[in-house]
This record gives C-alpha cells, structure tokens and sequence, in this order.
C-alpha cells in the first residue's frame, strides 16, 4: 500500500497577481500544516482567466509572474510539498502582448520546476486569450507518475487523460475553471465525466476548480479509481480539500483492459476468477 496525502485548493481567483498571490501562499501553508505531499492550485491561478476574470488583451507581466513562480518554489522547498500551479506562460515569439499559453508549472517538493503542461484544447473563449500548448506531459513525485490536463481538454477529450496513463500516470491532475457564468446545467455533467475519467482508466483523478459566490459550474473532487467520490469541496466556499489516497489502487486496469484487473474493478470480491476462467485467453 502506498500512501499519499494530495490536496485541492478550491480558491477565490482575481484579476490581480499581487492578490492571487497572497491566497495561493495562504493555501500552501495551511496545506502544509496538514502534512500535504501535492498541492493543486486551478487554471489560471497566478493572473487570473482571460477571458471573464481578467481581459483577454493585458499585456503578460512575465516579470511579475517569474517572481512569484519563483516565490512558490521556494516555499515548495520550505514545506518539501510539490505544488501544481495553475498560470499563464509567455509565448517566446511576443512575449508581453501575444496569447500566452495556459499552463500548469509542476513543481518539485525540493522547489525545483520539474516542467510544464500547455493546455491542448481550447473552448471558444479559451481561444480569444491563449495559445493552444501541443503535448501531454506526466512527471514523477514521490516515486508516483503524475499526469496533468486543464479544464476542457481533461472535460471533454478522453484521450488526454488516457495519454497520461499511458505514460504511466496512476494519478491525474485537473485544474479547471468553471464559475464565471450561469450554465448550472453543467453541474452534473462536469461531475460525471470527472468520474468518467477515473473509472475508464482505473486511475485516481483530482480535479481542482476556482470558486465564486454567484457561479460555480463544478465541484473540486478526488475520484477513486473505481470510480467512487473519495473526497470533494463544497459549491461556492473556499476550500482545501485534503485526502490521502491508496496509489496502489490505481492498477489502470480498464485502460490496459487486463480481465483479471478488470473483473476485480467492476466486481470487486463478489465474483471470483473460476467464475470467468473459461473466458481467459479467448
């Protein structure tokens, strides 16, 4: 069995680094306290969405936001706690005024930056203030492969997440921002293919989203990876979701369609392998 203590940090998200900065170093230290190895911060973080937080056409404060990746890897390095940072990076062909991308830093427990995830997909509005990243990444902390992808391509294209998982990613991070508008019928539908996720891969999945008084359109969630709510925020409150998760139950079974892993993810002790032994090798 190996343990891992993750969490989510469903947080308030402004127009305003010096602000986001402030309620992200809060999270950090209030999940340190609790012994968090991985921390997950949601989309866009550091500056804020482009689209309905801040304007799609501010100019990239790369300075501003060098200093305070820098801040966050330092106190990665204080509180030995790996950090997935929600933010925007700077295209290197413009890059003050051009789209930037919208990205996610993976930052070791040492403070080190292990690398960074470009969101892949974009909706409509992501489009009007970003860039579209073009790979899947998975990195290693704590001896666990850990995959990331952003809001809509985690949402609504399956083989991002089973591209995560087939780099060996037994845990996937989703930081998402789904709040600013009134679509509460997205509700369910969010929540369903978050376990979806999970489930169809046999992985644990962690989707982080922002939180705001009027709208939020998703919980933050940990899905097991049988597909079962393992731990979740609150709609519209501030939160750190803290959980600690078995990562050995994260076989991906379903993704490698192995029968045996399969049989015990869909019937756990209820059916036994003689029961399906005449099935194996067909």
């Amino acid at each position: 069995m190996k343990k891992l203590k993750i969490a989510l940090a469903q947080t308030k998200q402004t127009d305003s680094i010096e602000k986001n900065a402030e309620i992200i170093f809060r999270h950090m230290d209030e999940a340190a306290a609790q012994g968090v190895q991985i921390l997950c911060f949601p989309e866009t973080q550091t500056q804020g969405y482009r689209v309905d937080i801040a304007l799609p056409d501010i100019p990239v404060q790369v300075k501003k936001l060098d200093e305070l990746h820098s801040k966050v890897a330092e106190r990665c390095r204080q509180h030995k706690m790996a950090c997935i940072l929600g933010t925007e990076v700077p295209i290197e062909s413009n890059p003050v005024k051009g789209k930037p991308y919208n990205s996610a830093l993976v930052i070791s427990p040492g403070g080190k930056f292990l690398g960074v995830h470009h969101k892949t997909k974009l909706t409509p509005l992501d489009a009007v203030g970003y860039t579209p990243g073009k790979t899947i990444e998975t990195f290693d902390l704590f001896g666990v492969k850990v995959g990331v992808v952003i809001c809509f391509e985690g949402f609504r294209f399956p083989e991002s997440t089973r591209e995560c998982v087939r780099q060996g990613a037994q845990l996937v991070f989703h930081p998402q921002n789904n709040t600013t508008r009134p679509n509460d019928w997205k509700i369910p539908v969010h929540h369903a293919m978050i376990t979806t996720r999970a489930a169809e891969n046999t992985i644990w999945f962690a989707s982080c989203n922002i939180c705001q008084e009027q709208h939020q359109n998703c919980r933050s969630m940990i899905i097991a990876p049988d597909g079962q709510v393992h731990a979740q925020a609150e709609l519209k409150k501030e939160q750190l979701v803290v959980a600690d998760i078995d990562v050995d139950l994260a076989t991906q079974a379903m993704f490698k369609f192995d029968m045996d892993g399969c049989a015990k993810a869909l019937f756990g002790e209820s059916v036994k392998p003689e029961e399906y032994a005449s099935a194996k090798g067909r």
